[in-house]
């Protein structure tokens, strides 16, 4: 079977890149949602526990169930628990949510401050803070997030201005309406290093971490190394004589004699059918023929295992896409192994 390792050492040099820009390994809540954008949520969350990670942040209730013991506090983007989790912070995105939560639940506050996706508008802060504190909830924090930090534009600058006016009505209506001192936090993995000084109470940090973080040459970069490394073995191997064709459709033309080998990773597994399309290579330059099957795929090879790809950010070319997705179409069922 096709099988991931995963570089521990890789992993560690960029927690250590990251902390030294937050400058505390405290302020570091690592983003493991989708399955740790495909590395292995079990996997990823104990080499960050080991490195002495406290935080994380994770899409819904069932992820932060699974990494409770690993962490002192985990945030939940886009659920809402039956029963709150005293390790658990649960993010409240609109207004008509609110009452939604049990009561006790401690909760962040998530505030639009344009990208207009989750959260609350602006102008809703002191109604929203009023409702939490109706319905009995804790808030603990008011976040937002950054639409375009990535992007050499000014936009990161205004979101930025329009947090700065959040955080201080927020402390002035936590006072108002007697919730302890808040926590606030704003980055990503790209705006955490366009901060020039970061002061906040956490950073959230996904793409950094798992080593695929890009951004315009002009921003200040560090020697970030991917965790992730794919492998598939091969299923069969047969001669090709030149002018034959290859797998479905008969895309595959090859225009010599030469060997093909099927390797067990296909579409099924999350390898996506375009990088088909576009000429795609191995690292050590093993050419792709024909079309991406379900469960496999066929490489100009004889080799009983090929390494697929160890830089998502290389095969999301191929892929005319991003990082992010290669990585989360990985399937869950494929072994990860730690080295």
């Amino acid at each position: 079977m096709a099988y991931i390792i995963l570089n521990k050492n890789n992993f560690f040099n960029n927690l250590d890149i990251i902390a030294n820009r937050t400058k505390s390994v405290d302020k570091i809540a690592l983003v493991l949602k989708d399955n740790a954008y495909g590395h292995g949520l079990l996997e990823m969350a104990s080499m960050a526990s080991e490195y002495g990670i406290k935080r994380a942040v994770v899409q819904t209730s069932k992820e932060a169930d699974a990494i409770e013991s690993f962490f002192d506090y985990i945030l939940v983007l886009a659920d809402i628990p039956q029963n709150a989790n005293s390790k658990t912070r649960y993010t409240i995105n609109d207004l008509k949510s609110i009452y939604k939560f049990p009561s006790g639940a401690k909760v962040e506050l998530k505030v639009d401050t344009g990208m207009h996706r989750n959260g609350i508008d602006m102008s809703e802060l002191e109604e929203a803070f009023l409702q939490i504190k109706r319905a009995g909830l804790i808030l603990e924090a008011v976040f937002t997030h950054h639409r375009s930090a990535d992007e050499l534009t000014s936009e990161w600058f205004w979101q930025k201005e329009n947090f700065k006016r959040v955080k201080e009505r927020a402390k002035v209506l936590a006072n108002k309406f007697g919730f302890g001192e808040l926590r606030f936090h704003s980055c990503n993995s790209a705006s955490l290093f366009r901060e020039s000084n970061f002061d906040e109470d956490m950073a959230r940090v996904g793409i950094a971490a798992y080593g695929c973080l890009e951004l315009p040459k002009s921003f200040d970069m560090q020697s970030f190394k991917p965790v992730l490394s794919l492998f598939a073995k091969k299923i069969s191997q047969r001669e090709i004589k030149a002018k034959q064709r290859i797998g479905y459709g008969g895309d595959g033309e090859v225009l010599k004699d030469c060997v093909v080998s099927n390797y067990d990773f296909g579409y099924g597994d999350g390898f996506l059918r375009v990088c088909a399309q576009n000429g795609y290579k191995t690292p050590q330059g093993i050419e792709l023929v024909g079309r991406i099957s379900m469960d496999n795929s066929s490489f100009l090879s004889e080799n009983d295992e090929i390494l697929v790809f160890d830089d998502a950010r290389v095969a999301a070319k191929y892929a005319k896409t991003i990082s992010y997705e290669i990585l989360t179409s990985l399937k869950a069922e494929i072994k990860r192994e730690i080295v």
